[in-house]
């Protein structure tokens, strides 16, 4: 029987590769972004047009590859950065695998120039689909700039799997930002469809995050600094006032890597917990530097994920390291225990002077005596002034129909008779200031009233925005909004139908607009936490799937409905199970989470067995 196990061609083991990692033109941008880096640039350019699904250009001002290098840098692990097993180990450089290149180039059209140093005339090389189409000498500056022109061109699949072209550069500026925080000393530029986006200049670490996030940023940032044997963590924390809805602002470095550890995020949170709201986020830019033997950078395909040696004890001195900062700078609560609050003079006593109390006290008085004579003002109480008050107390209890006789258990003969709140007809309570109960024919019906009051105004603005009359009120004073470019960026996609819906623009900069007018059904300090909602939703991934009105209206049920926590009047109550079953699908809310849940009759019954 002739052997069914063959080698694949170089060309589809390439394009195999490409799939891990390769998976959308923000990939290729990291690769050719830490090339750079690694190649000892301070000055890197990227050009993009079209989501990158035309154009991926990255010029740097690095040592350059001679004639040879040129070529093998395009062969499958062919790399500069390992020679041994054991440097796997003691990585300090970006790439090291020698897969990026050769993946993208199986599935892209490219053009390289390049240029050493020490050589007068650089190299060009054109490349498509794995295949070298022209290679000749060119005057180009000191440095490389790689050209990838039509990703997937090749393999259509994942072509179409491909986002709109704004869903797709919002992916590239992401990788962008993990790359430029991480190299504060390396000068940036970033060009998208002929318009620049950033242009960064050599800083440190501060200002380099508030020239990404906008001037606004620097206000909210608290230094973190701690050092140990095992690791060396620095960087900044936002306020908790300034905690998002969206996770976008956190990052992780090691070593200047970019990582993803939701182990660590976990650190954050504990360290944040009390100071923010609930399903809020912080932001945070932590640097942790650690022995390169400590950590395994080779556990995924993307780089984006390390294991720890002892990740125990980075979780316990990264939380202590946060908490210290949080508390050294004054930010988290501070109580002291020895002030005592009697003791402080109020504001309008502090200008007056002391005075003698004028209570008097007889010195000669005496309760062991038998001659005590009564205090001015009050009477010894005789047996004949006791019966004439009870024969008083009698007349008016008999007078108001009062029985005078006092029931010896109050409280077993409440628990068997007719409750007062069945006989005025309410039939709903609040348990624990998150669910309303309330009692149907097949047994109790228990309603989560955050997500119910979800439900219900997400139908009342769905509907009023939809009929496109929406009515806009002004303010009396414009309402200026501070967000970072990113966000400025999805506030302009949807600037349109916001307008349609009743926002009113005055002025949209690059990291402020101004509001002039809002929908009526919004107030003026609901305002930023509905567009933060709406931000944080198109980040989401969301957008592709609802429509601007329906996330508008998801926006503001989230951010107007009623919180857990907050106290419902029995009216209230029984207002919102009504406005909830006069919904068609009571039983999910906008965001698909359970509504209400039924215990019926005979479940309550099996308790007892």
């Amino acid at each position: 029987m002739a052997g069914v196990i063959k080698l694949l061609p170089d060309h589809v083991a390439n394009q195999i590769a490409a799939g891990e990692v390769v998976q959308r033109p923000a990939s290729v941008v990291k690769e050719l972004l830490e090339n750079a880096i690694d190649a000892g640039a301070d000055q890197i350019k990227l050009i993009v047009k079209d989501g990158g699904k035309a154009l991926i250009q990255v010029v740097d001002n690095g040592q350059g590859m001679s004639t040879t290098d040129s070529r093998m840098c395009f062969e499958r692990h062919a790399t500069s950065k390992l020679t041994t097993a054991e440097e796997l180990y003691a990585l300090k450089t970006k790439g090291f695998r020698g897969e990026a290149l050769a993946s993208i180039a199986a599935i892209a059209h490219i053009e390289l120039q390049t240029r050493t140093e020490s050589e007068e005339v650089g190299t060009q090389i054109r490349i498509a689909g794995s295949e070298v189409t022209d290679q000749q000498p060119i005057a180009t500056p000191k440095g490389t700039a790689i050209l990838v022109k039509n990703l997937f061109y090749n393999i259509p699949a994942r072509r179409n799997f491909l986002k709109s072209p704004q869903v797709e550069s919002r992916h590239i500026t992401d990788e962008f930002h993990r790359v430029a925080l991480a190299h504060p000393d390396i000068a940036f530029q970033y060009f998208s469809n002929g318009s620049e986006l950033f242009q960064l200049p050599k800083t440190n670490l501060r200002k380099r995050i508030v020239h990404v996030f906008g001037s606004k940023t620097n206000e909210k940032l608290v230094p973190v600094t701690e050092e140990t044997q095992m690791v060396k963590v620095s960087g900044f924390l936002c306020k908790p006032e300034f905690a998002k809805k969206s996770r976008g602002e956190q990052f992780f470095f090691v070593n200047n890597r970019f990582i993803k550890s939701p182990y660590l995020h976990h650190a954050v949170m504990n360290a944040f917990e009390g100071l923010i709201r609930p399903n809020t986020f912080p932001g945070y830019f932590l640097y942790l530097e650690m022995d390169p033997s400590s950590i395994d950078v080779n556990i995924h395909p993307t780089k984006t994920e390390i294991k720890f040696h002892d990740d125990h004890s980075l979780y316990a001195i990264l939380r202590s390291a946060l908490k210290h900062s949080l508390g050294q700078f004054n930010v988290a609560p501070v109580l002291d225990f020895e002030k005592d609050p009697n003791l402080e003079t109020p504001y309008a006593y502090r200008q007056r002077s002391a005075e003698a109390p004028s209570v008097e006290v007889d010195s000669a008085f005496n309760p062991f005596s038998g001659n005590v004579k009564p205090v001015s003002g009050f009477k010894k109480a005789t047996k004949e002034a006791w019966e004439a008050l009870y024969l008083e107390t009698e007349k008016q209890a008999a007078s108001r129909n009062i029985p005078s006789q006092i029931e010896r258990d109050p409280v077993q003969a409440r628990m068997f008779e007719k409750s007062a709140v069945q006989e005025s007809g309410v039939r709903t309570f609040q348990f624990k200031q998150k669910y309303v109960v309330s009692s149907i024919k097949s047994g109790m019906l228990i309603i989560h009233q955050n997500r119910a009051h979800q439900r219900v105004l997400y139908n009342k603005f769905l509907k009023e925005l939809s009929q496109n009359n929406t009515v806009s009120q002004q303010l009396l004073f414009p309402l200026s909004l501070s967000f970072s470019k990113s966000d400025m960026d999805l506030v302009r996609e949807i600037q349109t139908e916001l307008i349609d819906h009743g926002f009113l623009f005055e002025e949209i900069g690059e990291e402020q607009l101004t509001l002039s007018g809002v929908p009526i059904q919004i107030t003026e300090g609901e305002v930023g936490i509905v567009i933060d909602e709406l931000i944080a939703t198109r980040k989401e991934g969301a957008a592709s799937s609802f429509s601007t009105t329906e996330l508008l209206a998801q926006s503001m049920c989230r951010a107007m409905a009623i919180k857990t926590g907050s106290s419902l009047d029995t009216s209230s109550q029984q207002g919102l199970v009504n406005d909830l079953f006069a919904c068609k699908e009571s039983g999910r809310s906008p965001f698909n989470k359970t509504v209400y849940i039924v215990i019926s009759e005979n479940d309550i019954e099996n308790k007892f067995n």
